[in-house]
């Protein structure tokens, strides 16, 4: 990380790229790193990047520190296509301003902020999007170094789980944390605790769901169920998805764009996208209705008035 060593050189660093789960990660790194000197609250700055103007911006970096050595400067998810648009605001960053800017996407290497951070004497990193292979190298080092699994458990999570680092390193925490309750992770319980990440069958079953499910989101819920996922599991991401389309039908109603949407919120792009198509058609009552009816099945199926299987079978029906 290149740091002020004169007023020439800033301590600055853009963060851009398809892998959003790792632009979000190093920017959490970098700004706990950059706190640790900070001694009081007015330190660090955080500025949405989202109809961040450029004067706004400018105020913030030129800003002096209070009470601090330095100030920290945060613009959180920039939407790429505005990026340009503050390359002013940052043609001087004091030695006394270290900035950090994520932007939601990626930019070219020709974008003129990111020339105005590379000239200022920051630097500017891509977070590619990892195929298949470096997906695999990518799991198979975090299990080591951060959760104290072996690479052929993380090759096992790779190969059920779809190529998005959130899930892959969701599950794999879930499996640290089993390990760490004193249980065995055998092959065989690695595959039951792994069943919940079946999320090619789940995107079909939520693809059937609405406006109603069709014939076809029972049969996948009952190969679901057989092949070792709880019924209550099952019903548990059908309320997620439900929800989530209520979610982007608010800010739908709102004015907002799915870029606008995709880029405000934390899960998957794809799954944002799907949920803002059914959002379009969906009716926002008989939605509440489905969270509620799901709510009463898993009541009924912990209080022993219904079987899980069946129940969900008939819960498929009444939505």
């Amino acid at each position: 990380m290149p740091r002020a060593t004169s007023r020439s050189a800033a301590t600055a660093l853009l963060l851009h790229g398809e892998e959003r789960f790792l632009v979000d990660e190093m920017a959490r790194a970098t700004l706990d790193a950059w706190r640790q000197e900070l001694v009081s609250d007015f330190g660090l700055e955080t500025l949405d990047g989202a109809g961040l103007a450029p004067a706004r911006l400018q105020d913030a970096v030129l800003q002096a520190p209070f009470l601090d050595p330095y100030r920290v400067v945060f613009v959180r998810m920039l939407p790429g296509n505005r990026a340009e648009g503050l390359v002013a605001a940052v043609a001087e960053i004091p030695p006394t301003t270290r900035l950090l800017v994520t932007v939601a996407g990626r930019i070219s290497s020709a974008n003129k902020l990111a020339k105005a951070i590379t000239a200022a004497g920051g630097k500017v990193e891509e977070m590619q999007h990892l195929n298949r292979r470096s997906l695999s190298e990518w799991a198979a080092k975090r299990a080591v170094e951060k959760h104290g699994l072996t690479p052929a458990v993380a090759a096992q999570v790779v190969r059920v789980s779809p190529p998005d680092l959130s899930i892959v390193d969701s599950e794999l925490t879930k499996l640290a944390a089993y390990k760490a309750s004193g249980a065995k992770l055998t092959p065989d319980a690695i595959a039951e605790l792994l069943a919940g990440g079946r999320e090619d069958e789940i995107f079909r079953l939520t693809d059937n769901l609405l406006p109603r499910p069709t014939a076809q989101a029972l049969e996948i819920a009952r190969n679901l169920t057989r092949s070792g996922l709880q019924p209550t599991s099952v019903a548990y991401r059908m309320a997620r998805h439900i929800a989530l389309v209520l979610e982007v039908q608010a800010r739908q109603e709102r004015g907002e764009s799915l870029q606008q949407v995709q880029d405000d919120m934390s899960e998957h792009r794809f799954v944002i996208h799907k949920a803002f198509d059914a959002a379009q058609s969906a009716n926002p009552d008989r939605l509440e209705r489905a969270l509620k009816q799901i709510r009463d099945y898993e009541w009924e199926v912990k209080s022993g008035q219904v079987d899980a299987e069946l129940g969900l079978d008939v819960l498929l029906t009444r939505l």
